[in-house]
């Protein structure tokens, strides 16, 4: 479970990353990243579109980005990070959803 502080739930700090923040994509998933001074962790936001699935689906989806982000929190540097899953996202086990990540996360270079 993360914990409040970890999360990105209002849709202003939303529009903020899309606004502000900078772009990286694969064909799975679309990375936003920000730097925020004023906190000294990582923070995550996950959007997951209705065309990937039913809600059962894409809880199972958010699930899996946040068990990735649990596993891999020291590696990262301390950003704000919003993610958005793409298509072929509800067809990858989570071997292949974490491959995936640390691809665009490695292009993004903010893996320490």
């Amino acid at each position: 479970m993360m914990k409040k502080r970890y999360r990105i739930k209002k849709e202003k700090d939303f529009k903020l990353m899309f606004k502000r923040g900078k772009s990286y994509a694969n064909r799975q998933f679309v990375v936003y990243l920000r730097q925020n001074d004023e906190i000294p962790h990582l923070r995550l936001g996950i959007s997951v579109s209705k065309r990937l699935g039913n809600a059962v689906k894409r809880n199972q989806i958010k699930r899996r980005i946040r068990a990735f982000y649990q596993l891999h929190k020291t590696e990262l540097k301390p950003r704000e990070y919003v993610v958005i899953a793409r298509n072929p996202v509800k067809d990858m086990n989570y071997h292949e959803m974490e491959k995936s990540l640390l691809h665009v996360l490695k292009i993004a270079k903010c893996i320490k």
